[in-house]
């Protein structure tokens, strides 16, 4: 008789660990998924950033005169324009408009490419300064603009 009590009170604090251990998983994993999504997202904030660097030092290079730095942050944007696309999370409400504003970065920036270094420094203003809007419009999209703390 001793022996069926035994395994009763074993079985019951066995069934208890198992339901403590159900009951945590899930806030384990919720934790590991939010930790996830605060690094991705921290990632995003920083490629916006960069973004928005590059454009902006892209179209004032245009202004002086530049045409071999306008080449250089227009490949720069193309290339933080790629890596921003594949951030951007799928349940983003904003996704696919902000990815057509990339893409219009890319388009224009690829435009600036193919008239290359030697052409008119005002020539390839035009498509920096519409690749700049693309960008700009593509971080407000995502919620990545600056806020101001004052």
């Amino acid at each position: 008789m001793r022996l069926v009590q035994m395994m009763r009170g074993r079985s019951i604090t066995v069934l208890m660990l198992v339901g403590f251990a159900a009951l945590w998983v899930p806030f384990v994993l919720d934790e590991n998924m939010a930790c996830a999504a605060e690094s991705s997202s921290a990632s995003l904030q920083e490629q916006g950033k960069d973004l928005l660097k590059n454009v902006e030092e892209m179209v004032a290079h245009g202004g002086m005169g530049d045409g071999k730095a306008i080449l250089h942050h227009c490949g720069e944007a193309t290339r933080i324009a790629e890596a921003i696309i594949v951030l951007i999370p799928p349940s983003d409400p904003h996704q696919a408009d902000a990815t057509a504003s990339l893409k219009e970065v890319i388009r224009h920036c690829s435009r600036v490419s193919d008239i290359g270094i030697h052409a008119d420094p005002g020539q390839l203003l035009n498509p920096a300064t519409k690749a700049r809007a693309a960008a700009q419009q593509s971080i407000k999209l995502l919620g990545l603009t600056r806020t101001n703390k004052g």
